[in-house]
């Protein structure tokens, strides 16, 4: 491919057969149309609704829930494998719902009005949609514009284009067309081009399009994430474990159960069905659902709190984050230049209030006659305007423009009143700019620029508004404020006048000029990210900055911000070349702050920190970020200045551009994560209960005491209600307080094994024991009534001790009485509906013989729930355990 930036704009035209003064005709723009494709980038293909369909059916306990339905169906237990059927296509259905709705609200984000632009087409200037330009069109480019396609300048005045979005640098970079570029220069110093999806601060430019679509630099970028790997997260990598371990474990409980019944004699067929009950009762069949659900409604809570996940899981990733990268202009900082600091010449003073607002003032005990001048020098000499708390133009010269606004110095009133007479714009050869200005009856040149070079400029200082000799202790004065401003990484701006004759050649006029002052000023930190860095790390989580802005701003950024205390935690872009994987693996635990890298180091960084074993989120806007958001863990797009790509490449969009948005989502997912353990140790403790039922009733020589229709009831209606309040806990007190779990922690862990093992017991021994009572109640009747009494008995105690169970399941570690007990009023609903439910199975006659129960009386229906209170009291033991 041509490398444009190395051809002269001749050259250029020649090579992509355009005459630069009118343009492609329109039979031209046609052919190249047909040619080049249109102006916009190719997504990743969407997955069809049949791919995120076949998706659900792919987990392990999913697999094996529908290999027992078809064996239910095969033995003639219609019911209860269209039952199991049932659960798994209505978890299927809700996870394509949500990852549809996520799918859509990323789309209305993307389709917000696609930007037009100008165009030299047939010698007249169109205006067009961007998507419409082909490579050799002459593109119009004016302050404000959006850049609609790489272009080879070949006019600049003054031109100044924000590369922020794809270099990372916060400050305009000034174009020039004339310049001719060496071939390996690294795109930020390439001045002669503009870059899709930039934007023109100040100025104005023409260019010849050479790049469109996926060719543009950008499209490069959204190439390399199109080809990037899905990544599972790690509750996707947990539970998938977890379902392959429970159906090993349930194949070989199956088998030694099968064994033992042969031994006994029973009827094979009999022993196939108890094999399908054990199956059934191994496995919670609402946890997939339960889970679904659950993330589901954290990812609808995170939209209140101004974060869109794309995927389910991304909710619990958050809550594993170690590690937050997050990029500086625009993340950590406002991405709107503010005059922070004001020297007179006598006296430095700092200027409150950030961003675009006006707000503030210059704060000083001293009287500020002495800054009438400099002010109006800030808000005259300046092209850019301010609009409702926005500005248009040059962020520099906005910043001087609200600068003047706080202290009464109003742009349109002073134009009106001032008029501006001539102007000899900036330019990078002199650094000045200057314009002229009737003041009061005299000819004023105001000018602004370059601190050392207005100071060499100037044989006067102005004192108490007369102008005076200027002193070489002043001058070394100026110099060191301009230094300790440098030193602080604020960009530093030199203010002079000079009273003219109104006929003056202003080309001659800018010496022997009267020194004003300075100004420094700096892209400030977002006023609520302090607080956010500060509560991660109260929880653990370390914030690691990544730009490609200058170390010096960086470091500055990340000392005010807390992210950094000095400056060998920082680091520039170059130095990573120098390490190996290893070394650096090992450096970048002691650095947090990277400046002027590159989209290949950000993305070096994820993985260094991610080869330590770290859960890395990386946050951004710009498509420089996108690569990397890609890689990380997590990927975090900001959704106001965030490219259409870096949305496509992050996994959560913060929809304020806020970073403590992400604060709020950690926490968001830590509670989550905390909640899904509490419904996983609840179910699981009910299926090795209904497990140990079945196994122990069958070492005894028992008759089976649950069958597949009541442990589906239980596992899949009366156990998912009360799983799902649990999910919807508001959280425990201090969960931002404790460092993030290992990542490689198991989702049941020792103290969780040890509770289900307390409760499992508990529920086992109180439905044995229900179970024999009932069949000896039975028995004087007959055996057939024993055997559904037992069972009806077995099925009560149970339904009845994991109502009361799930009050003890709401904390892990505090005990029940501790708790606001019935402070969920979702789990009050859940209990009062799973008891109605019982009621409705066990006393209404038609429904008796589908669930295999029968009638209890008032004493019997007290003596199953006596027996319930087993289970919470084993569940509570459990926690005195855990906590000696």
């Amino acid at each position: 491919m041509n490398q444009f930036h190395t051809k002269t704009p001749q050259e250029s035209s020649d090579i992509l057969q355009v005459n630069v003064q009118s343009g492609l005709t329109h039979e031209e723009v046609q052919e190249r149309l047909l040619k080049y494709g249109y102006n916009k980038l190719q997504e990743k293909k969407s997955r069809t609704l049949v791919h995120m369909i076949v998706d659900q059916f792919k987990d392990f306990l999913i697999i094996i829930l529908i290999v027992a339905s078809i064996l239910s169906i095969g033995v003639g237990e219609v019911l209860d494998g269209f039952v199991i059927l049932g659960i798994v296509i209505l978890n299927a259905v809700l996870g394509v719902i949500q990852e549809n709705k996520a799918s859509n609200a990323l789309k209305a984000l993307k389709e917000m009005a696609a930007p037009k632009a100008k165009v030299l087409r047939g010698g007249t200037i169109e205006h067009i949609e961007s998507g419409e330009i082909v490579p050799g069109d002459i593109v119009i480019l004016d302050a404000g514009d959006y850049v609609p396609a790489d272009v080879r300048l070949i006019e600049s005045v003054n031109l100044k284009i924000e590369e922020a979005a794809l270099t990372g640098e916060s400050v305009a970079v000034e174009k020039k067309a004339t310049t001719v570029i060496e071939e390996k220069a690294p795109l930020a110093d390439r001045v002669n081009c503009g870059y899709m999806s930039t934007i023109v601060t100040y100025g104005r430019g023409k260019g010849i399009a050479f790049a469109t679509g996926m060719e543009t630099e950008i499209g490069k970028i959204a190439t390399m994430l199109n080809e990037a790997a899905e990544k599972e997260t790690p509750l996707q990598k947990k539970l998938g474990q977890f379902g392959k371990f429970l159906g090993i474990a349930c194949l070989a409980i199956c088998i030694v159960i099968f064994g033992l019944g042969w031994y006994h004699g029973k009827d094979l067929m009999e022993v196939f069905m108890t094999a399908i009950s054990l199956a059934v009762a191994a496995i919670p069949e609402g946890l997939p659902a339960v889970v679904t659900v659950v993330l589901a409604m954290g990812m609808q809570r995170m939209i209140k709190r101004h974060a869109i996940l794309k995927k389910l899981s991304a909710v619990e990733t958050l809550g594993s984050t170690t590690v937050i990268c997050t990029d500086k202009t625009g993340t950590l900082t406002q991405n709107k230049m503010t005059v922070v600091k004001v020297f007179d010449g006598r006296t430095s003073m700092t200027v409150s209030g950030t961003g675009y607002s006006t707000e503030g003032q210059i704060e000083t005990d001293k009287d500020k006659s002495n800054l009438d001048t400099l002010l109006k020098v800030c808000v005259l000499c300046n092209d850019a305007e301010l609009k409702e708390q926005d500005i248009i133009g040059d962020p520099t010269e906005g910043a001087l423009i609200v600068l003047g606004h706080k202290e009464g110095y109003d742009k349109r009133k002073l134009n009106e009143r001032y008029p501006r007479l001539k102007e000899y714009p900036f330019d990078s050869e002199r650094k000045l700019m200057s314009t002229l200005h009737e003041i009061d009856g005299e000819i004023y040149l105001l000018t602004k620029g370059a601190p050392d070079v207005i100071l060499s400029r100037c044989s006067h200082i102005q004192r108490e508004g007369e102008a005076h000799e200027i002193t070489e202790s002043e001058k070394k004065d100026i110099q060191a404020v301009n230094q300790q401003f440098a030193k602080d990484a604020l960009r530093v701006l030199g203010f002079a006048y000079k009273i003219v004759d109104k006929d003056t050649d202003l080309k001659k006029e800018e010496e022997n000029l009267v020194f004003l002052g300075l100004t420094g000023m700096i892209d400030p930190p977002r006023e609520e990210v302090k607080e956010a860095v500060t509560l991660c790390k109260e929880a653990g989580i370390r914030a690691v900055m990544i730009t490609g802005d200058h170390i010096i701003t960086a470091t500055a950024i990340g000392k005010a911000l807390g992210i950094i205390e000095d400056t060998s935690q920082a680091m520039e872009g170059i130095q990573i070349n120098t390490y190996s994987d290893e070394a650096f693996k090992e450096k970048v635990n002691d650095v947090s702050v990277f400046a002027r890298v590159s989209p290949q180091h950000k993305v070096r960084i994820v993985e260094a920190i991610q080869a330590n074993g770290e859960v890395a989120a990386m946050t951004g806007d710009g498509v420089n970020d996108a690569p990397a958001l890609k890689k990380a863990d997590i990927g975090i797009a900001m959704g106001i200045t965030g490219t259409d790509v870096t949305k496509e490449a992050g996994d959560m969009i913060l929809t304020d551009d806020n970073f403590a948005s992400i604060v709020d989502a950690v926490k968001e997912g830590r509670i989550i994560y905390s909640n899904i353990r509490k419904f996983v140790g609840f179910l699981l403790s009910c299926n090795i209960g209904e497990i140990l039922i079945i196994f122990f009733a069958m070492l005894f020589g028992w008759h089976v005491p649950l069958v597949p229709i009541q442990l589906l009831w239980i596992n899949l209606i009366t156990d998912s209600f009360p799983a799902f309040a649990l999910g919807l806990e508001k959280g425990e007190e201090g969960i931002m307080k404790v460092n993030p779990r290992d990542p490689h922690e198991p989702i049941v862990d020792k103290n969780m094994m040890i509770a289900i093992m307390f409760q499992s017991i508990g529920l086992g021994l109180a439905a044995l024991i229900a179970f024999r009572l009932g069949f000896n109640i039975g028995s004087v009747t007959n055996e057939t009534y024993a055997l559904t009494l037992g069972r009806t008995f077995c099925f009560s105690t149970l339904i009845l001790g994991e109502m009361l169970r799930a009050y003890s399941a709401r904390s892990e570690t505090k005990a029940v009485f501790k708790l606001k007990l019935f402070d969920n009023k979702f789990l009050n609903g859940s209990v009062l509906i799973a008891i109605v439910l019982l009621l409705l199975v066990v006393y209404i006659p038609f429904l008796q013989p589908v669930f295999s129960t029968t009638a209890l009386s008032t004493a019997q229906l007290f003596m199953t729930l006596g027996l319930a209170f087993i289970p919470i009291v084993a569940g509570e033991l459990s926690k005195v355990m855990r906590a000696k």
